[in-house]
């Protein structure tokens, strides 16, 4: 049966007075249905309907400006936004703050594997994630501002134990995308970096007796698409709206190594610079060993990977994205989600199932503070523009038992933490800039959580109640800066810390030591505290261990 073709303003027409919408995305343009966006604010300004919107979104959509959900970011529009980051959109973020309307924030994975109950027509999802995090309903049920009253989750007690279960709810729309359609409306994604949860989201949309609209780059002769490719079988589509300027992402129309098609060389890859971000980076780096399964989350985590390819060593290792991407070297900055060179892609819901699970070794993730056992993620450092940026970094640390985002309740091995003043667009802010690892039995009895956070984040007290991070944050602004400026000069084993014996030669061994580039010089607190120093050529001639300033490596 071959599906009506729309104008992405005809589609918009779809959508019901105060109806509920599922966009499918993620951020930087990724599987965005961004022509189909623009069909509904079109029709918004110039009919002021459909009104009174639930909008349910699972990653952040958008390019951190006016895109992606940014486009539908009016008054009137929404009524309620359920999402599992804000951070992309960052007017959606202002309003939500501002009471305009109701506004949750769940766990992204948590949000990927709903449409799945939805889809099956069970009551919901049960799951340990969010317990004793903002999210429970005893703290504030992720709510995000106070219009904001009903409660989506709810504790319950099976086999005398705590979980959460989060409500499933009806769908009337859902916005999908992909590559090629054809006329009959089944769906492949072959140029797209990811598979997100397109199916789930289509199938629950389906079931609920809602819409889904499909928009793709171009269209297909019905049947011509091998069987293979079909990710939406047509039978849940509803109508197609062709976009033939539609990009991968919003960096660029199309790179054929992040769908998968062919190899880049990564050494051809833009380098990181030398900054405070990759020397945490760096920090964060020392924590993997061969063969582990690595998740890296966005922010300062990204820097992970471009730390392994630099040091030759992440083709040990694989590194995975939230998203469901498999391998390669995950993508910096507003494009995070996709990668270089994937091996795989799996449906965001299977991707965290299996760090639920406990198959991550190691995971890299951002936090904008950690305080004691509790991990804070990041707020705007503008009280003027505060934009709510709560996922609970994410699954992963629940991937290990009694490891809980956001409140790491096991054991939590802070192994360095360090404040320095820094401006950002002129707001002074206080940044936490730390590596940590967080270690639970799991329940396939191994795994650990690397833990750094990003540059900027809100609130932090801690100084005045403890002199001696006073003492350590002038240490690291004092020495931190000369490392960073004269490793950037180009005068590598020149600088070296004479407060403290240099211990740094004769440290035991451990797993990263095996690999070349393992001795590092860390993080600058630990350079400020003199345990890590420069080493000088000499020192490393005689011990066979080595870090080299310059284009490709640094400290």
């Amino acid at each position: 049966m071959r599906k009506p073709i729309l104008s992405a303003v005809e589609a918009a027409e779809l959508i019901p007075e105060r109806g509920t919408l599922v966009v499918e995305g993620s951020g930087g343009g990724l599987l965005e249905p961004d022509l189909l966006l623009r069909g509904l604010r079109e029709r918004f300004l110039e009919t002021e309907h459909p009104r009174d919107l639930t909008l349910i979104h699972c990653t952040g959509i958008g390019n951190k400006a006016d895109g992606g959900l940014g486009m539908i970011a009016l008054e009137g529009l929404i009524k309620r936004v359920v999402a599992g980051n804000w951070a992309m959109a960052p007017e959606m973020g202002r309003m939500a703050l501002e009471s305009r309307f109701e506004a949750y924030n769940f766990p992204q994975g948590v949000m990927a594997q709903l449409f799945r109950e939805i889809a099956s027509g069970r009551p919901g999802l049960i799951t340990h994630v969010g317990l004793h995090t903002f999210i429970d309903p005893r703290y504030q049920g992720g709510r995000l501002n106070d219009i904001t009253q009903e409660d989506l989750v709810e504790v319950i007690t099976i086999h005398d134990r705590e979980w959460l279960l989060y409500k499933t709810f009806p769908i009337d729309v859902a916005f999908i995308r992909g590559t090629t359609i054809d006329e009959e409306g089944n769906l492949s994604i072959e140029e797209e970096g990811a598979r997100l949860e397109v199916l789930a989201v289509a199938q629950a949309a389906h079931n609920a007796g809602g819409k889904v609209i499909a928009q793709a780059k171009r269209l297909a002769a019905a049947g011509s698409l091998p069987a293979q490719q079909v990710v939406v079988p047509g039978f849940l589509v509803d109508a197609i709206v062709i976009h033939p300027g539609q990009w991968q992402t919003v960096e660029g129309e199309y790179n054929p190594s992040f769908s998968g098609r062919l190899h880049t060389p990564l050494h051809r890859v833009e380098a990181m610079p030398l900054n405070e971000r990759k020397i945490v980076a760096r920090r964060a780096y020392q924590e993997l060993f061969a063969g582990a399964v690595v998740n890296l989350g966005v922010g300062m985590a990204d820097g992970v990977a471009a730390i392994a390819v630099e040091e030759g060593f992440v083709d040990q290792i694989t590194l995975t994205v939230e998203q469901g991407v498999i391998g390669g070297m995950p993508a910096k900055g507003l494009i995070f989600g996709v990668s270089y060179n994937p091996t795989a892609f799996v449906d965001q819901p299977y991707q965290f199932d299996f760090y639920d699970g406990g198959g991550l070794d190691v995971s890299c993730l951002g936090c904008g503070e950690v305080e004691g056992l509790r991990v804070h993620n990041g707020i705007d450092p503008d009280p003027q523009r505060p934009t709510p940026h709560r996922e609970m970094r994410h699954q992963v640390a629940a991937a290990l038992e009694d490891v809980a985002p956001a409140g790491f309740r096991r054991r939590f091995d802070l192994l360095h933490e360090a404040r320095h003043d820094v401006v950002v667009k002129r707001q002074r802010v206080r940044p936490v800039v730390f590596g940590g690892v967080a270690q639970g039995q799991g329940r396939r009895g191994r795994g650990q959580v690397v833990v750094e956070a990003p540059d900027r984040l809100s609130g932090v007290d801690g100084e005045a109640r403890d002199p001696q991070r006073l003492e350590l944050r002038a240490a690291l602004v004092d020495f931190g800066q000369q490392v960073v400026a004269a490793a950037a000069a180009g005068l590598d084993g020149q600088l070296v810390d004479q407060r403290q014996p240099a211990r740094g030669l004769d440290r035991p061994a451990g797993r990263n030591e095996q690999r070349p580039g393992a001795f590092l010089a860390g993080s600058m607190l630990e350079l400020a505290e003199g345990l890590v120093p420069i080493v000088t050529p000499d020192q490393r001639r005689r011990s066979g261990v080595w870090h080299q300033v310059g284009e490709q490596r640094a400290l």
